[in-house]
């Protein structure tokens, strides 16, 4: 399956100040993490729109950032709601870990039987860990992410899982 170069990575809520700075919502595993890239990208009808970081900082949970593209708060108002995306090499993966995007449609297989289960629909994150949504021939299943569950997550693979009675 061909990966996309780009990744979603943040969403523009808001304006943040006088100046053009905006505030955003972190889709990466931290707002660090968003923080710490210094280009993003805007997908538009004429192509890929790129935007130099000039300043970033972080806010509670939100990313606060000044593009030097945008210098007022007409051309910030402009993007709000719009989704920014990162070029996948900007990221430093660990072995074994995996973006979301390219878990989704992965097969969800019995560790021990082999059986399939249906495929990964979905990734949400409620707090304590993330739950993993996944579409059976019976409707939707979920299961939390953790290890009592989760005993292989691969893209090649399959997920493997080890559930417990009625979770499909």
């Amino acid at each position: 399956m061909k990966k996309d170069k780009y990744i979603e990575c943040a969403k523009i809520i808001n304006t943040h100040g006088c100046h053009g700075a905006l505030k955003l919502e972190s889709w990466c595993n931290s707002p660090e993490e968003l923080a710490g890239l210094k280009k993003l990208y805007l997908k538009s009808n004429d192509g890929i729109v790129e935007y130099k970081v000039k300043k970033s900082s972080i806010f509670k949970q939100f990313v606060i950032v000044d593009f030097c593209e945008i210098d007022n708060m007409d051309d910030a108002m402009a993007l709000k709601g719009k989704i920014l995306y990162a070029d996948r090499k900007d990221f430093n993966l660990e072995d074994g870990e995996y973006f979301i995007a390219d878990l989704i449609g992965v097969d969800v297989i019995d560790a021990d039987s082999g059986k399939k289960y249906g495929i990964l629909k979905e990734i949400i994150n409620r707090g304590a860990s993330d739950i993993y949504v996944v579409a059976t021939e019976n409707g939707e299943a979920m299961i939390p992410a953790v290890s009592e569950f989760i005993v292989e997550v691969s893209i090649d693979n399959g997920i493997l899982v080890r559930p417990i009675e009625g979770m499909f």
